[in-house]
């Protein structure tokens, strides 16, 4: 253990320590090549970077945050927004994309920076796009040929050598109306950032028109600018009307009144949900219903977008979405469904039935699915050694035994080269920062170390190892925690403060075998101040089943808060735990959780900091709150029940608002009402606001000065004796 001691600054400071790693690491097309994200100085500003497979030489691409012209970073109001709901810290280049017209020919290269488009081609310096300024979601054809983007609401197309303007593709976008633009709910809550789509001949795009001129506008206004600035966002509140969509078909060399409509159904309020291509250029597209109990995969005739369903599916008490969708060439699929209760993988026949089941058991297939055809193979990421863990394993298209590749306990992340003859498997685990290795896709064995924090570790942090653990609750459920504390409190047998770090809510998992868990720098701090932090991965929270999952169905913020509960009488057994002095700390649902915590369990929680909460479910989104809570006219006392607002009379404890004022996710108004219920409760809170933040702070002032209020509240009402 050294003495290194973190100050606020530390806690405030991104990216945190060992996690300045490549990121958006992919193979080149040509199998030769890893691409990479990564920034020359260890800040926020990426450059783009590629490693040789045969040569083993780094070269740095881009340039671009280093020039001696200053970046503006202005982005039009979409573009920040979409950056939002991607929650992307990054800065500079933020992504990129090759393509190879053909087998020999050079590949093309498309960087989006600073609101221009770059290309370039085969060792050619980079150059901007002519006409392209504004361009936002820019993506290549598959053959490099062209770029499509959009711009004030269109769908642009322009050729890539340089010839020709950009040719708008659509036409209608008005305030309300937008063509292929992902809307709100699908990149918020569906995990569907794109709003459109290219075929893999290159020749034409599917794309999204988005309608949401009958849901009403939530102005967000900017109180801590010079000018008052409004904006107005068309938000989708839980039992109110979604935007209508629409899926359509344009040639690249066409009009806008040429646009085919594929067929969605006669019923128009549902979630588009997922758009791909099969390789014989079917357009396909997942339809989930509103209440998100059926759903449909459903393959497009172009010509007429006349539709045939291919697989439907019902699921109880809700069906999640993946991305686990892989078309084979002959048109049959390999698809996903929990309908076991976990999540796994089958095989099915191009007109939808099922072939055979190819994983099974009590773990969950997490994603990252990978398809190789030629040796009848499919690589994925899974929980088959624990839930705690990320691996890669395989399976034959044959059925049989599944194998694991990857063997470091921990978390593994993998991208596998077009070609299935290697893979590049990001591996950390909380004593082991990130470091990237390349590797044979056969065997998993190493060819290449292509990064590692070779002076970082936990040690030379001054950082502990958070002990990893689990226990019972009263009725028999396992559940898992991270604690923190130092060894001078656990030596000392002193009892000290605990504070609970939460999140809990759906599709959250905040104990795993993984180096963020020990750069969780808040909690670390809190350790080294003589705090103990524990986080606990309560019922209703993801990557353990449907039957982990299922006790928040139509009333939230009981079960969570009772596992919670648990948690702090589990650790209450300990000699260096108070268990009369706990406080409880967390944003977004945690925040919920917070506010839940201190009003439901008030003989448990002493002092709690919310940030974000959401107060009341009938003022957040209809996807999300929907699919946990059904409709508030049909499950009005659920939503009575699991509102914050009418518990604010049984709050006993202090209570810390924080929320950022043009919080376009989780609105300020949440935290406005839950003060208009205290104040008529004459129950005392305290409050801290950031008028230009959004769903978190940002600016790294804002975030200091946050940690330093937070771990003075805490002193302050959980220190004394």
């Amino acid at each position: 253990m050294t003495d290194k001691q973190l100050s606020l600054a530390d806690v405030a400071r991104f990216p945190r320590p060992g996690m300045s790693v490549p990121g958006s690491v992919e193979f080149t097309p040509d199998n030769r090549k890893v691409a990479y994200l990564q920034s020359v100085t260890g800040s926020l500003d990426q450059e783009l970077w590629t490693y040789d497979l045969e040569s083993g030489a780094e070269q740095q691409v881009t340039g671009l945050t280093s020039d001696t012209a200053q970046p503006s970073e202005s982005c039009s109001l979409d573009e920040e927004l979409r950056r939002e709901r991607g929650r992307q810290r990054i800065s500079g280049v933020t992504s990129y994309q090759f393509a190879q017209p053909a087998e020999v020919a050079p590949l093309v290269l498309l960087v989006p920076f600073d609101g221009r488009l770059y290309l370039a081609r085969g060792g050619e310096s980079l150059a901007p796009l002519a006409g392209c300024e504004g361009a936002i979601d820019a993506r290549l054809s598959p053959d490099g040929s062209h770029v499509a983007f959009v711009r004030t609401g269109e769908l642009y197309v322009v050729a890539t050598d340089g010839a020709g303007e950009p040719r708008m593709l659509t036409n209608g976008a008005i305030d309300g109306v937008t063509n292929g633009l992902a809307e709100y709910i699908a990149q918020e809550e569906m995990g569907r950032q794109a709003g459109y789509w290219w075929s893999p001949d290159g020749t034409c795009l599917a794309f999204v028109r988005a309608d949401s001129r009958h849901i009403p506008v939530y102005p967000i206004v900017h109180q801590g600018t010079e000018h008052v600035k409004v904006e107005e966002h068309r938000y989708p509140f839980a039992g109110a009307q979604n935007a209508i969509v629409q899926l359509g078909i344009v040639a690249i060399d066409g009009q806008p009144e040429d646009v085919t409509w594929m067929d969605l159904g006669e019923e128009k309020d549902i979630y588009l949900a997922r758009v791909n291509w099969r390789p014989d250029g079917v357009l396909t597209a997942l339809v989930q219903s509103r209440d998100q109990l059926t759903q449909r995969l459903l393959a497009f005739e172009a010509q007429s977008g006349a539709a045939t369903t291919l697989l439907a599916e019902e699921g109880h008490p809700w069906l999640n979405l993946h991305d686990d969708l892989r078309f084979l060439r002959s048109g049959a699929f390999i698809w996903s469904s929990e309908r076991t209760g976990f999540r796994h993988l089958s095989l099915h026949n191009p007109d939808g039935s099922e072939e055979r089941v190819l994983t099974e058991g009590e773990w969950m297939v997490t994603g990252q699915v990978t398809l190789d055809e030629d040796r009848r193979l499919v690589y994925f990421q899974g929980t088959a050694d624990g839930p705690l863990e990320r691996h890669l394993y395989v399976v034959s298209l044959d059925g049989g035994p599944i194998r694991r590749l990857t063997q470091e306990p921990g978390w593994h992340n993998v991208v596998i080269s077009p070609d299935c003859r290697f893979f590049v498997d990001g591996w950390n685990s909380a004593e082991q920062p990130p470091h990237l290795t390349l590797r044979d896709l056969a065997d998993g064995t190493e060819r290449a170390l292509l990064f590692e924090n070779a002076e970082i570790t936990p040690t030379s942090l001054g950082l502990c190892v958070p002990e990893i653990t689990n226990f019972l609750t009263h009725d028999g459920v396992l559940l898992h925690a991270a604690i923190y504390a130092s060894e001078e409190t656990q030596a000392a047998g002193q009892p000290r403060p605990l504070v609970i770090s939460a999140y809990g809510g759906p599709h959250g998992q905040m104990v795993i075998n993984n180096w963020a868990l020990t750069v969780d720098l808040r909690a670390q701090y809190l350790a080294q101040q003589g705090f103990v932090v524990l986080k606990v991965d309560n019922r209703g929270s993801a990557n353990r089943g449907l039957a982990f999952e299922a006790p928040i169905a139509r009333t939230m913020g009981h079960i969570e808060v009772d596992d919670q509960v648990a948690g702090v009488r589990f650790l209450s057994e300990r000699p260096y735990v108070d268990s009369e002095r706990v406080g409880i700390y967390g944003w977004s649902y945690g925040g919920y959780m917070v506010c839940r915590a201190l009003t439901k369990a008030p003989e448990v929680f002493k002092a709690g900091i919310a940030g974000a909460p959401v107060t009341f479910w009938e003022g957040y989104d209809t996807h999300y709150t929907e699919r946990y809570m059904g409709l508030p006219s049909t499950n009005a006392e659920g939503y009575l029940a699991s509102s914050v607002l009418p518990l604010a009379k049984s709050l006993a404890g202090k209570l810390l608002l924080v929320h950022g004022l043009v919080d376009e996710n989780v609105h300020a108004r949440h935290t406005m009402r839950l003060i208009e219920a205290l104040s008529a409760a004459a129950r005392d809170y305290s409050l801290m606001l950031f008028p230009e933040a959004r769903h978190m702070p940002r600016n790294p002032a804002d975030l200091e000065h946050m940690e330093r209020q937070l771990v003075e509240f805490l002193r302050r009402h959980l220190e004394q004796a």
